[in-house]
C-alpha cells in the first residue's frame, strides 16, 4: 500500500498581503502573466501593478471569460508563450485559479494562485475542475505539482460577499466525511496514492475547525471584518480542505455537487452551495455515521445557511422520475461514489437524497 502526501510549495496568509504580492511573486520570475475574469481585473489591476513595478516585475494581464474551459485555457496558454511568461498567476476564484493551473503547466511556468474569495479549496492542490462554456462539469485533470505560492489576503476575503465564505464552508465540510469514506476502502486519493496519517488528521481538522468557528465566521464576515474565527475558517476552506481532499480522498458528496451543474436550475449556485447538498445526502448513505452528528451537521449547514433540501439549489420541483435518474447517472462506473467501501446503487442514491431533503425540510421549519 502505497501512501501519498502532496501540497503547495508556500502557503501565505494575512490581511493585507496582496499589496505585497510582488515582493512575493518576484523570487519566481520576472515577467508574469495574470489570469483574471472582468470583474476582478477592474477590482485589483492597480493594486497589482503597483506591487509589480516595486519589485521589477512585468505585468501581462490576460482576462478572461470567468469559465474555466478548454478554449478558455488555450487562449491563456498562447498568451503565455508569445509574451515568455515565466510565472502564472490566478486571481479570484477557483476557475481564475484553476485555469491558471493549467496554463502554467502547458507552459513550465511557475504557479501562484491568489484567491479573492474562501469559497472553495481549489487554490492549494494541483488538480483542475474543466466547465463547458455554460458551465457544466466537464471532468478534471490532475497536474504534477501543486503551486508555487499561494497567497491568501483575509481582508481581500471579507469585502467579498459572505455568500461565498458560506460557500467555502460547504466544500470544507464534504472534506472529513469523504476522507474518512476514502479511506475505509483503501482507495487511491488525487495525490496518487492512499491517504497518509497527515492528511486524515488535516482533514478532521478542517471539520472540527468549521464546526467550532463556522458560525461565529460567518457573523463577522457578514461584518466585512477579520476576528480570529474568520482566519481559521478561511484557512479551513482554503489550505485544510485543499490538502485533505487532495490527498485523503473525495466520494459521493462531490459526485452529487459535480453532478448538479448538468441541472439549468442548480446554475445560480456555487460548487460549495451544491456540494453542500452532497454533504447532506452522503451523511443520509453512509450508514456508519452517528445519528447524533449527522443532525448536528445539519444544524449547522442550516444555521450558517447553506442547501439542505433540494429546493435549496432550485430543485424543489423535480419529478421523482428525473431524481431517480440522476442517481442512477450518480452510479455510472467512473464516478467518485464508488469511493465508499460498500456497494452504493441508484437506489441508495435516490433514497439517500429524498431522506437528506426530508430531514433538512424538517430542521429548516422547526429553526423557523
Amino acid at each position: 500500500m502505497v501512501k501519498v502526501f502532496i501540497a503547495p510549495r508556500r502557503y501565505v496568509q494575512g490581511a493585507g498581503v496582496l499589496n505585497d504580492i510582488g515582493k512575493y511573486v518576484a523570487p519566481l520570475g520576472k515577467r508574469v502573466l495574470v489570469a483574471w475574469g472582468p470583474v476582478v481585473s477592474g477590482q485589483f489591476n492597480d493594486t497589482v501593478k503597483k506591487s509589480f513595478e516595486e519589485n521589477e516585475l512585468v505585468l501581462i494581464p490576460f482576462k478572461f471569460s470567468g469559465e474555466c474551459d478548454r478554449g478558455q485555457i488555450g487562449l491563456g496558454v498562447e498568451k503565455a508563450k508569445a509574451e515568455n511568461a515565466e510565472v502564472i498567476v490566478g486571481l479570484g476564484g477557483g476557475k481564475a485559479i484553476d485555469l491558471a493551473k493549467a496554463v502554467a503547466l502547458e507552459v513550465d511556468a511557475k504557479l501562484v494562485t491568489a484567491p479573492t474569495i474562501a469559497s472553495n479549496d481549489a487554490p492549494t492542490s494541483a488538480a483542475t475542475v474543466y466547465y463547458t462554456e455554460d458551465g457544466q462539469f466537464d471532468g478534471w485533470a490532475i497536474w504534477p505539482r501543486n503551486p508555487d505560492l499561494v497567497l491568501v489576503d483575509t481582508e481581500v476575503i471579507v469585502a467579498a460577499p459572505v455568500r461565498w465564505l458560506i460557500s467555502g464552508i460547504g466544500d470544507g465540510l464534504a472534506t472529513w466525511f469523504e476522507a474518512e469514506a476514502a479511506y475505509k476502502g483503501r482507495r487511491v486519493a488525487l495525490a496518487g496514492g492512499v491517504a497518509t496519517q497527515a492528511a486524515l488528521t488535516l482533514a478532521r481538522l478542517c471539520y472540527d475547525t468549521l464546526m467550532d468557528y463556522g458560525v461565529d465566521a460567518v457573523r463577522d464576515c457578514a461584518e466585512h471584518v477579520v476576528t480570529p474565527a474568520v482566519d481559521r475558517v478561511i484557512e479551513a476552506n482554503t489550505l485544510l480542505s485543499g490538502l485533505g481532499f487532495e490527498s485523503a480522498g473525495v466520494a459521493a458528496a462531490h459526485a452529487v455537487g459535480n453532478g448538479l451543474t448538468e441541472f439549468e436550475e442548480c446554475k445560480p449556485y456555487s460548487h460549495g452551495e451544491k456540494v453542500a447538498f452532497g454533504v447532506a445526502t452522503q451523511l443520509c448513505l453512509d450508514e456508519d455515521i452517528d445519528p447524533d452528528e449527522r443532525l448536528a451537521v445539519f444544524d449547522f449547514m442550516v444555521e450558517v445557511g447553506l442547501p439542505v433540501t433540494l429546493e435549496d439549489i432550485g430543485l424543489g420541483e423535480i419529478s421523482t422520475a428525473a431524481l431517480k435518474s440522476f442517481a442512477e447517472a450518480l452510479c455510472a462506473p467512473e464516478q467518485i461514489t464508488h469511493n465508499h467501501v460498500f456497494t452504493v446503487t441508484p437506489l441508495d442514491m435516490y433514497s439517500a437524497m429524498v431522506a437528506a431533503d426530508k430531514l433538512g425540510r424538517s430542521l429548516k421549519a422547526f429553526a423557523q
